[in-house]
């Protein structure tokens, strides 16, 4: 699958985070996206925007990091443009509570949007097993769309 990585890029720790998620993924061997390592920041606002966009439109499948006291705006408008055009994988690593009532660990636009819905929170230390409950999530994806 091609999938579209979402997530915070504005920190060194949260760019690293990513890429080695991506990484990981590959060596599942699904090709990612990572809308960090085609944002120049030399290029205007306009053209970041629009690359983005051509990323989520090429992608299969947008995963989205949910992290933090309420998930990134940006990565909260890729998964509202990829709602009803693509599946959607939504995953936290982050162990704090940030949701908007009981019924949710995060806002519930975004965790009841996702076609999958990752908690990762007990392995927020182990990229490793973040990335393989992501490939676990999006192997449910690939069987319900086969039919399996």
């Amino acid at each position: 699958m091609k999938i579209y990585l979402a997530g915070s890029l504005f920190t060194a720790a949260e760019r690293a985070f990513n890429r080695r998620i991506r990484d990981l993924l590959v060596e599942m061997g699904h090709a990612v996206w990572l809308p960090q390592e085609h944002e120049p920041r030399s290029r205007s606002a306009h053209d970041i925007f629009e690359t983005d966009v051509e990323g989520l439109e090429s992608s299969d499948v947008v995963v989205a990091n949910m992290d933090g006291p309420d998930p990134d705006s940006g990565t909260s408008w890729e998964c509202g443009y990829a709602y009803k055009k693509k599946p959607i994988v939504v995953y936290r690593t982050d162990f704090r509570k940030s949701g908007d009532t009981e019924m949710s660990p995060y806002n519930l636009m975004l965790s009841e949007s996702a076609d999958q819905v990752v908690d990762a929170t007990r392995d927020f230390d182990d990229e490793k097993a973040v990335a393989r409950k992501i490939d676990a999530a999006l192997s449910k994806l690939q069987a319900a769309a086969s039919g399996s």
